[in-house]
């Protein structure tokens, strides 16, 4: 067995190996909700841009090229800030980091409001990008601290599901808004929103639990950390950054994430509106209210996927792989008739898609389990970098077959047919890195009985 493999999974890596509360409080409760709105918040901001499209190519004067740049920009951002901003989190703790992270999207949103100039504009959807990185990252940090590991992979579904009420925010009232009062008076609205989230979010976060009190009255922790991680020695960057990438769970979590979102990132954040509306002849109004069933159908799939998470455990990657093998599916099917599918097939692949994608989250609840909690942020960091750039892959994989299909033509149903290879080619890396993460963590269970015994029973 390779030394590094051993360094990162064995015995002498120390695992959450008991729940930081025996029961859910009202004061954890307050907590979540607290950094679930600021999750919303920052899926708000991130595609509130996607519905402003046709406004911005007007506002900035670009082609529908330079226009798609924004997206890539704050994608590619967003992707490559989850391990430095998961550092942070571990570092400085996820309340300070959410904070900071909710004021720079706010300020990014502000500039974007004022600005006409297209390279501003690009800077504006960078801080957007940036301060969004640490939305999702934090709140998978305080679930931990805050409630039993027996609940928190419902929780994690939650948050991601609710979060993505977000979506439905920028599809119906940020869009009323920007056709009654503008691009300006919009977008200052959302900026100025974020804000105060990001406010409220710094007075009702707190990183952990008080302590509780010593037999002589004094809390064990002084200051507001449990005791366990107060007698932790604190990992240096280096080292949380050597727990990780050796670490097989995490790169388990990273390929569950890529096979799990890249569909559902792919079509909702770029190609799904040319898709229905280039190809299919839907109208504008009939694709956002396929957009808006997608939401209701990931909000609602959230919390089943948590349940199904706590009850398959080491088994996740397993229920990774089948969910995976039905999406990939859906979507060759739909696409193999020569002529376009109707609204009812388009609807039912949002539904199925929407809800399996939830799958998407299962990783980070193995990261959670297995993983040095010194290293926790940076580790779940690491698993949600691989659905976005996965989608970033398709998605330019996508335009480039596209215009080699149509050859200066409007895109047609035939042309995407051809350009939803690229997708196949994506899942296909990613399942290749899924099945490698697995049987890496397999090895490990074989070969070293107790550190096997701990991943699957943490």
């Amino acid at each position: 067995m390779p030394a590094t493999i051993r360094a990162a999974a064995g015995p002498t890596l120390p695992t959450m190996t008991a729940d930081p509360r025996s029961r859910i409080t009202v004061r954890a409760l307050t907590v979540w909700a607290a950094a679930v709105l600021v999750y919303l918040a920052a899926i708000t901001g991130r595609t509130s841009f996607g519905v402003a499209g046709v406004e911005a190519l007007d506002r900035f004067g670009v082609d529908a090229s330079r226009l798609a740049v924004f997206t890539a920009v704050q994608v590619g951002v967003y992707a490559l800030a989850q391990i430095p901003v998961g550092l942070a989190i571990d570092r400085f703790g996820a309340r300070r980091t959410m904070v900071v992270g909710a004021l720079v999207m706010a300020t990014g949103q502000i500039v974007l409001a004022l600005t006409a100039s297209y390279p501003i504009a690009i800077l504006a959807r960078v801080l957007i990008g940036a301060g969004d990185a640490s939305a999702f990252l934090s709140a998978m940090r305080l679930l931990p601290a805050w409630f039993p590991l027996r609940v928190t992979p419902l929780f994690t579904q939650l948050t991601a599901g609710l979060g993505q009420i977000g979506q439905f925010i920028s599809a119906v009232p940020f869009l009323m808004l920007l056709h009654a009062e503008g691009w300006t008076a919009s977008f200052l609205a959302l900026g100025s929103g974020i804000a105060m989230v990001g406010i409220a979010a710094a007075i009702a976060i707190a990183d952990v639990p008080p302590a509780p009190a010593e037999p002589d009255g004094r809390t064990g922790s002084g200051g507001g950390t449990s005791s366990s991680e107060n007698r932790a020695p604190r990992a240096t960057v280096r080292e949380m950054l050597g727990i990780v990438l050796r670490h097989p769970v995490c790169w388990q979590g990273f390929f569950t994430h890529w096979v799990g979102l890249m569909h559902q990132a792919t079509f909702t954040l770029l190609w799904g509106m040319p898709l229905m509306t280039l190809a299919m002849g839907l109208t504008p109004a009939q694709a956002g209210g396929v957009l808006v069933v997608n939401t209701v159908a990931s909000v609602a799939a959230g919390p089943l996927m948590g349940m199904a998470s706590a009850r398959f455990g080491a088994r996740r990657g397993t229920l990774t792989v089948v969910i995976s093998v039905i999406l990939m599916g859906m979507w060759v099917v739909f696409l193999i008739p020569d002529t376009p599918r109707g609204l009812a097939a388009i609807v039912a692949l949002n539904i199925a898609m929407a809800a399996l994608s939830s799958a998407s989250g299962l990783g980070f609840d193995s990261v959670r389990e297995a993983v040095d909690r010194r290293a926790l942020a940076t580790g779940t960091g690491l698993s949600n970098m691989g659905g976005f750039l996965a989608a970033m892959m398709a998605a330019q994989g996508i335009g480039l077959l596209l215009d080699a299909s149509s050859d200066g033509r409007a895109y047609e149903w035939a042309d995407f047919r051809v350009a939803w290879i690229a997708i196949v080619l994506v899942w296909v890396m990613g399942m290749a890195g899924l099945i490698t993460a697995m049987i890496a963590r397999r090895r490990i269970e074989r070969r070293e009985p107790a550190t096997g015994a701990r991943l699957r029973h943490p």
